[in-house]
């Protein structure tokens, strides 16, 4: 089951992205930032164990990105990831959001999901907000990827 995430759920969202930042496949995310968001946050839950994570952040008033996609290794290839990025598209649709993009080090996996590479230095609003504060800024290592919805 996907739904909002919710105070309790804070501290194991910090866990399933820590798994994958730990490894370097994604950004870590200090658990204050987690809390101050945690509006924006979906979870997927099985058997009342939270799976997997994903967040929503509207950028401007046409872009949204998708962050933080961490699914737990035990429970990958069960489309809980998928899910979760349906989730994210689906609440920017209502939102009136018109293009979605994500930053990754996965760029196939959301290929696979209708996005489509695009360059870094489209995304203003994103570089000059949350990247400039990045330690990899301004050598970032990730692609890129949109979807018009």
């Amino acid at each position: 089951m996907i739904r909002e995430a919710i105070i309790a759920d804070a501290v194991r969202i910090k866990e399933l992205i820590g798994v994958y930042a730990d490894k370097e496949e994604m950004l870590h995310r200090p658990l204050n930032d987690i809390y101050e968001g945690i509006r924006n946050f979906f979870v997927y839950e099985k058997d009342g164990k939270v799976i997997g994570t994903a967040a929503l952040n509207v950028v401007w008033e046409d872009i949204a990105e998708v962050r933080s996609l961490a699914v737990d290794k035990a429970c990958g290839k069960f489309g809980v990831g998928k899910g979760l990025v349906d989730k994210c598209l689906e609440t920017a649709r209502q939102l009136g959001v018109k293009e979605v993009f994500v930053l990754t080090y996965v760029p196939e996996y959301f290929i696979k999901l209708g996005f489509k590479e695009i360059e870094k230095h489209t995304l203003p609003h994103k570089i000059w907000g949350d990247c400039i504060r990045c330690h990899k800024f301004p050598d970032c290592d990730e692609t890129a990827v949109a979807i018009t919805i």
